[in-house]
Order: C-alpha cells, then sequence, then structure tokens
C-alpha cells in the first residue's frame, strides 16, 4: 500500500448520509475507507451504492445488518480475503453485523463498530468486553501489517473527553473498557492520531444535542490504530471536523490518516481545506 490515504467514519445510517458521502469521496479521494453504523443490510447497501462506488473506483466488503449496526470496507487499492464478522466472536446473544476485514493493498484493514456497553456492569458491558478480547485475538494473530480503524467506543485517556468529571459512572471511560482497549494496543499497534498530536484537544464525536458540536464538547472515541510497519508511514493524521458542520450530518466526524504522501501537508489535528474539488446535554449514549 503505497501513497494512500485511509479514513474511517461512523456514518449513522448510510441512506441519510448519502448526500454527504458522496460529495466527501470526492473532496477527499481516500483509497480505503472503513464504515459504521451503516444501518442497512447488504442487499439493501448494494442497491443504494454500488453503481456510485463502481464509478469511483471502489470495491467493497459489507457486514451489515437491518436498521442496527453495520460495517463497510470501500478500497480502491485492492481487496482481498474478505473475512465478515469476527469468527467465534460473542454475540448479543447472536453475532452483529460489527466488523468486516480485508487485505488492502498488502495491508490487512479491520472495520469495526465495538459494542456501546450501555451502562457499567450491564449485560451489554461484558458483552462489550468479551467482543474486545475476541478482536485482541483477530490482530494477535497477524499480521503486522493491520490497520485497525473505527468507532471504538471508548476515550483511551481523560484527554480524550470534553470533562472527565462529566463521564464519571458512564461507560467509554471505565478502567475495564480502557484496559481492554489497551491490550490490543499492546500488541504492537499505535493510535496515530494521538502519537502525532499528544497534546492537542481534538475529538471526534459530538451528541447532537444542546450544541456539543459548537461549542466543541465532544469525546475522541473513532481511532486509527496502525501496526509498527503501518504506523513508520504515516506522512499526516487528522479528523474532517468539516465533515461534521452544515446540514444532516453524522454525529461522527471521520478520522484521516495519509501514508507515505500527505496531499494537503502535514496540516495539524483538525480539517484543513478541501483535498480535491468535488464533482459538481445529557452525555452520549448511542446504540
Amino acid at each position: 500500500m503505497a501513497r494512500v490515504r485511509v479514513a474511517t467514519w461512523n456514518v449513522n445510517s448510510v441512506k441519510q448520509r448519502l448526500p454527504r458521502l458522496l460529495p466527501w469521496l470526492d473532496e477527499r479521494r481516500p483509497d480505503v475507507v472503513c464504515l459504521q453504523e451503516t444501518k442497512l443490510a447488504d442487499d439493501a447497501f448494494t442497491a443504494l451504492l454500488a453503481e456510485p462506488l463502481a464509478e469511483r473506483g471502489y470495491e467493497f466488503a459489507l457486514n451489515g445488518e437491518v436498521q442496527w449496526n453495520g460495517v463497510a470496507l470501500l478500497s480502491r487499492v485492492g481487496l482481498d480475503d474478505v473475512v465478515r464478522g469476527i469468527p467465534d466472536g460473542p454475540g448479543f446473544p447472536h453475532q452483529e453485523a460489527r466488523a468486516v476485514s480485508a487485505t488492502c493493498g498488502g495491508v490487512r484493514v479491520h472495520s469495526v463498530y465495538v459494542p456501546n456497553g450501555r451502562v457499567p456492569e450491564s449485560d451489554h458491558y461484558y458483552y462489550k468486553l468479551k467482543w474486545l478480547a475476541a478482536l485482541k485475538d483477530v490482530v494477535a494473530a497477524g499480521p503486522k501489517e493491520v490497520l485497525v480503524c473505527g468507532d471504538i467506543n471508548i476515550a483511551p485517556t481523560d484527554a480524550d473527553v470534553f470533562d472527565p468529571e462529566a463521564y464519571v459512572g458512564h461507560t467509554h471511560v471505565t478502567e475495564p473498557e480502557r484496559a481492554a482497549l489497551d491490550e490490543i494496543v499492546q500488541l504492537g499497534l499505535h493510535d496515530v492520531v494521538r502519537d502525532r498530536w499528544p497534546d492537542e484537544r481534538v475529538f471526534t464525536y459530538w451528541d447532537y444535542r444542546a450544541g456539543m458540536f459548537h461549542k466543541d464538547l465532544g469525546m475522541r472515541i473513532d481511532l486509527v490504530l496502525a501496526g509498527s510497519p503501518v504506523a513508520d508511514r504515516v506522512a499526516a493524521a487528522w479528523v474532517d471536523r468539516h465533515a461534521r458542520k452544515g446540514t444532516g450530518p453524522s454525529d461522527h466526524a471521520p478520522v484521516v490518516v495519509d501514508l507515505d504522501e500527505a496531499p494537503d501537508g502535514d496540516i495539524g489535528p483538525l480539517v484543513p481545506p478541501p483535498s480535491f474539488r468535488g464533482r459538481t446535554g445529557k452525555l452520549p449514549q448511542s446504540r
């Protein structure tokens, strides 16, 4: 995988976000895209997006379900050895559509939507911890040329939430969740945005309510974790905050990582100017 742009974005319904997704693909031109919360069965996703994605040069792999969850992986640099879900992973009670992986240009790419956890000590919370343990086993099996991208539903440290005191008693910040994430990172992965910008205030999710986005009261829960051979190639890593603005946005912003070359330069942790011309209150607790 050379001179490639990788992005991950929880679109919170690909059907609702279609008027924004396609222009964004034209503007940023990512080569590999990990999508979460597509909220579409695979046949519905294909009917909606197969033609416009093909026009833009993308192959795609899907793991979707009706109404909830759903992940996708788009690639213009190859899409081989596709695996839907986590083999023998936990369910709630059945396996949900939360992971899809493939080899893209020599790098194993995982698009993941980690369970929310809902309430600490709940059944869904323990399901989340089991799911993360299953993901760790998959990543540990190799290869080292790997990217784990997606909505992790964990803020790795207190610096990744706008106010740690506001999250006391909530999921996303508990020690067991953070420890489970750290076990994955300790396999040799790098949180490339935080590694590149260790002291910056940077979030990827802002609740729709109470003007949280405009006040920049958010969380950094969408991550790109890279194995060392891939992390060594990072030329830029940033959050496309612009994609969270305007009419009908997702509540998440895309995270973008440039390997080997950075079309926009090493611009900082937040959104740069457009890469290319286009073709024409309460704390967040999502499912």
